[in-house]
Parts: structure tokens; sequence; C-alpha cells
């Protein structure tokens, strides 16, 4: 039987605490690196960085469209600057500065969404940020990436940093194990193999990445079925020669994000494959088109099938459909 707690883990740190420690880094060897938050820089983790670099720092309060305002016209005096507040705000409220002062402006302002996704847990929808690769993946001119691990953490902070267009990083807030990947390497706009099989493969990004991969075990172990399983820790651009590559070796594509199942991952995934003439049983693993459970972030994964147990059971469901 399925627990709460299937999906918890222990093996690292919360991605937000890697932000945090290594804008640290960054900012003690260069003064232009700034953060401008909205009231945030408690749940940012970023109380240390205040305290330690106190000219490199800016508190807005909670205004995220003055957050975004503020971010971009540092941006465009050449600070590297990160716009830190909780996701479900920032590409809610702020939408029309992204989209205007960021985007369109092209200053590249580093914005970043914290306690993304479902991670505020019982807090509800309005807490919840199950929109903001749908509605920025609309927008030009900007890289969407979720890290799914500590690694892949420290990595887009780097290139995030140097990076001279703008970039939408998300974060959650529950430890992240160390996936060993079968590639190491990062690159935005590149995915990464976790593990490689041809029966099924997981598309995922983000927190969902690691649940995914229980699958995956958990599919060779009772069923003698190998998956692949990608960390797709850009959405925009999308790794579409990964992607093609996966779907013409494997038989069943499953895409899992902790985001709507509209406009997100898996639909940037089907519309590829399909208008490619790609065409293989295909799931998109994500929250419904509804309001979500009131819990844990843990028992929402849970409940829509975001755990290994879940996930395993999407697959073979989707495999019997070919045999």
């Amino acid at each position: 039987m399925e627990t709460a707690i299937e999906n918890k883990t222990t093996t690292g740190k919360a991605n937000l605490e890697v932000f945090s420690s290594t804008l640290q880094e960054l900012a003690a060897a260069d003064r232009n690196i700034v953060v401008v938050t909205s009231d945030s820089r408690g749940s940012g983790k970023l109380v240390p960085f205040g305290q330690n670099f106190p000219e490199q720092i800016v508190e807005i309060g909670i205004a995220e469209q003055n957050l975004v305002g503020v971010a971009s016209g540092l941006a465009s005096a050449g600070k590297k600057a990160f716009a830190v507040s909780p996701a479900c705000f920032l590409t809610a409220r702020a939408l029309e500065q992204i989209k205007n002062d960021v985007a369109y402006s092209d200053n590249p302002v580093k914005l970043v969404g914290i306690s993304a996704g479902v991670s505020y847990g019982a807090l509800g929808s309005t807490h919840h940020s199950l929109h903001d690769y749908a509605v920025l993946r609309a927008i030009n001119n900007i890289t969407i990436v979720a890290p799914a691990d500590n690694y892949e953490t420290v990595e887009a902070i780097k290139l995030a940093a140097d990076l001279k267009k703008p970039i939408y990083l998300r974060f959650g807030k529950k430890n992240m194990p160390d996936l060993q990947a079968m590639d190491q390497r990062f690159e935005l706009g590149k995915g990464r193999v976790i593990r490689e099989g041809n029966d099924a493969a997981f598309i995922a990004t983000g927190e969902t990445v690691y649940p995914a991969l229980q699958a995956a075990k958990k599919l060779e172990e009772e069923n003698n079925i190998r998956a692949t399983v990608i960390s797709m820790h850009t959405i925009k651009p999308l790794d579409y020669e990964l992607v093609a590559a996966v779907a013409n070796r494997c038989n069943a594509i499953i895409t899992v994000e902790e985001h709507s199942v509209n406009g997100g991952l898996g639909e940037a995934c089907s519309s590829f494959l399909l208008q490619n003439g790609i065409l293989k049983p295909f799931k998109i693993v994500g929250i419904p088109d509804e309001y979500t459970v009131t819990g844990s972030q843990n028992e929402i994964f849970n409940h829509y099938g975001i755990s290994g147990t879940g996930l395993a059971a999407t697959a073979l469901e989707l495999i019997k459909k070919i045999n």
C-alpha cells in the first residue's frame, strides 16, 4: 500500500539551500551580483546572504511587480540581478513586468521562483505555482529551468549568473538526493540521462525526477521492464533532439511534472512528437485541471500518482496497450 511518505528524501540538501550557498560563493568574488527580494529572504534561505553581503541585497517588500521592475533596472545597469520571490506570486502578480521589463526589454534578470509547485502544501491552490511553465513558455526570450538535484542547482546558478539573457529558475523546498546520473554534464537546453532502458521512458523535471527514478527501479525489480529516466531540467528551450531519440527507441513515453497537465513539459513534448510524426503511447503525469487536494507536497504527489508506485503503475498500463 502506498504511503504518504514514499517520496521523502533525506540524502541531500534542499535545492534552495544550495542556491543560497552557491550565490554567496559567487557574490564574494563578484560585487555585481545583487539579490532583490520581496520580503522573502527567510523563505528563500537568504538571511546569511544578507548578513554577509548587506550592500548586495535589496528588500522591496511584498510588491512583486516592483521587485521585477527594480531587478530589471539593475540588470540594465550591468548588475547580475537575482529577483527572488515565491513562484506562485512572481509568475502571476508580476507576469506583465516579466513579459515587458525583462523579456521584451532583453534585460538579463535571473528570476528565481521559490517554494514552487505544491511546496506550500496545505496552504492550497492560492500558494501553488502550477501555471508558471505554461505562462512563461508563451513569452519569447526567456529560459525556464527546474533543477532536479543539488548538482544541477549549483551548475544552473553558475550559468545563470553570467547569462546575458533572461532566465527563470524554479526551486522547491524538500531535500533532494544525488541522482548519480549516467550523464554528469549540465548544459542549459540539454537534458540529462539518469538511467537507460528501451521498454519505456520517463521524461521528468525538477522534483519529479526522483520519483520517476524510483518507478524505473521498481519496474526493473518487479516486472523486468527497463525504463529510461531523463532529467529535463530545461523546459525552454527544450532538448528536442533528446526527446526524439528517446521516443524513437522506447515503446512508451511518460512525462512527469509538478505543474498543471496543461501547458507544461508534457504538452511541449507531445506537441513536438506529434508534429514530427513520432507516434508512441504517451501519458502526461502532473496535476489535473482542478484545485488540488489539501495536504503536504508528498501527500499531493502520491494522490496524483507522482510517486514510484504511481508512475510504475502508469507505465505498466501504457505498456499493456502495446501488447
